[in-house]
């Protein structure tokens, strides 16, 4: 059984049973519709993923990895802000006419700046300290730039990963200012679950755990009957993961990481997305 589906599985009933509801707040987001979309919410979820034991993908509904990769190398290896280069349509409503999402994301990643040992920007740096200082308690990125988020389309949700070398295992903790639950929380999971991977293969290093740290943790009001379905449904074992071995970080592509027997239930529910 998933371990992934436990703990998606928990968080859900934990926001739905001792949850605060946003309901007699003005709220950013809106349906299609234009009526606010408001939320039930907890405050500081933390959860732990050993990608030694399992991959933590969601087996109650389906997880498209394939895609999921695709943004995140679109961010962090590309360390893009054109969603012309990323496959899937997930930014186009966040997108300029030229297809920006401004200072955002992998904009950020992908900007230089000094150190005593030279310019890097911020992939580059985590990638040489891991292989060149794995001592180090400094092996952070952070894209929740404040000089420059009147320039971004959106807000970064998930800004900031602190990596930790652990005898030859590597460790990181994912911060996220806001989740999704439905639509994101195992999104994001996966996605830097498969980071963890792919910078402990460069670095001559094993995945560890991956904590992620939510400090909003919410479901919204459209989203509950498909969350109670969810929780009825029985997981099934998680799947194995396959990554085609890859010295350099910038050589992966996201047809190199993949799923063996990976076995899901269906959704058949369409759902909506707050704007």
């Amino acid at each position: 059984m998933s371990k992934a589906d436990l703990i998606f599985m928990d968080n859900c009933k934990r926001i739905l049973t001792e949850g605060v509801w946003d309901s007699d707040l003005p709220v950013r987001p809106r349906w299609a519709d234009g009526i606010p979309a408001h939320t039930v919410k907890l405050f500081g979820l933390v959860n732990r993923y050993d990608l030694r034991q399992e991959f933590p993908i969601l087996t109650i509904r389906r997880t498209y990895l394939q895609s999921a990769v695709d943004e995140l190398l679109w961010i962090w290896q590309k360390k893009s802000n054109d969603v012309h280069q990323l496959r899937s349509r997930i930014w186009d409503q966040w997108a300029d006419e030229q297809g920006s999402i401004g200072k955002a994301y992998g904009y950020q990643l992908g900007v230089k700046h000094q150190y005593q040992e030279g310019m890097f920007d911020q992939v580059d740096r985590i990638l040489y300290d891991l292989k060149h200082n794995p001592a180090s308690r400094r092996i952070i990125s952070n894209i929740y730039v404040h000089q420059d988020l009147h320039a971004m389309a959106l807000y970064p949700c998930a800004y900031s990963m602190t990596f930790n070398v652990s005898g030859n295992r590597l460790n990181a903790i994912l911060n996220q200012r806001s989740q999704d639950m439905l639509v994101a929380n195992n999104w994001n999971v996966t996605q830097y679950a498969v980071l963890v991977h792919l910078f402990a293969m460069v670095s001559g290093l094993e995945a560890g755990e991956l904590v992620h740290v939510i400090a909003d943790a919410h479901i919204y009001d459209r989203h509950i009957p498909i969350v109670e379905e969810l929780l009825t449904r029985a997981p099934y074992d998680a799947p194995g993961l396959l990554i085609e071995p890859r010295q350099d970080f910038y050589a992966f592509v996201p047809q190199d990481v993949r799923l063996t027997n990976y076995q899901y239930h269906s959704l058949d529910s369409k759902i909506p997305v707050a704007e």
